[in-house]
């Protein structure tokens, strides 16, 4: 490997340090109370080094946010080879269920925290949400095809779309937060939450299935 490419990977290895020390930060402390100088101190930098990289910590939990969606549209990206699309909608839902499961803290950053929204309506001149966008464009094309089968007939794609979205989220987000594992305890169950939110997901696609 030459010199040019041991700088470029070092850079991008020290980029990817930034981001991991951010990113566990940003959800054990919160976004007011993470510095830049917390976020230095975490990978033993000076906080010269992450200007270098990042302007301030408003660009860093955007290119978090942007990191995570890239991962999610790339699984999402693969099921479209999935010929039927109401088993390709299933598809989608049980991989966004498992990225929340697995990536909680790419998932806080993607759709619990506000501040990405915020970065995205004081820096970006059209106000687009991009990436939201390309992830959710999936859903709807999948959407759109269930309806050439005869699903969700009459039904306005974008809000069949939405509150597909929304169920799935509702699931996981109660899933990261641990309000169904404090349940599991207050009620004294003995529930495996994976199982539980698994079961959910399986009781919304029934619900669906029925729109036929």
């Amino acid at each position: 490997m030459g010199i040019t490419e041991r700088k470029q990977r070092h850079k991008e290895d020290l980029r990817n340090r930034i981001l991991e020390a951010a990113k566990k930060l940003f959800v054990q402390q919160g976004y007011e109370a993470t510095s830049i100088r917390k976020i230095a101190k975490e990978i033993e930098f000076s906080p010269t080094t992450i200007y270098i990289y990042y302007k301030d910590k408003n660009d860093i939990i955007y290119a978090l946010h942007q990191e995570g969606f890239n991962m999610l549209r790339e699984k999402f990206s693969t099921l479209m080879l999935v010929e039927n699309p109401f088993e390709r909608l299933k598809a989608i839902g049980k991989t966004y269920i498992e990225f929340g499961r697995t990536n909680p803290e790419f998932y806080e950053v993607m759709f619990m925290m506000k501040e990405p929204m915020d970065f995205i309506g004081n820096s970006c001149m059209d106000d687009k949400w991009e990436d939201g966008e390309k992830v959710f464009g999936i859903l709807e094309q999948t959407i759109t095809e269930c309806q050439t089968k005869g699903y969700f007939t009459n039904l306005p794609v974008k809000l069949v779309a939405l509150q597909a979205w929304t169920a799935v989220h509702g699931i996981v987000s109660l899933y990261i937060s641990q309000h169904l594992f404090k349940l599991n305890e207050t009620l004294g169950l003995n529930y495996d939450m994976q199982v539980v939110t698994d079961q959910a997901f399986q009781l919304f696609s029934t619900y669906l299935e029925r729109t036929k």
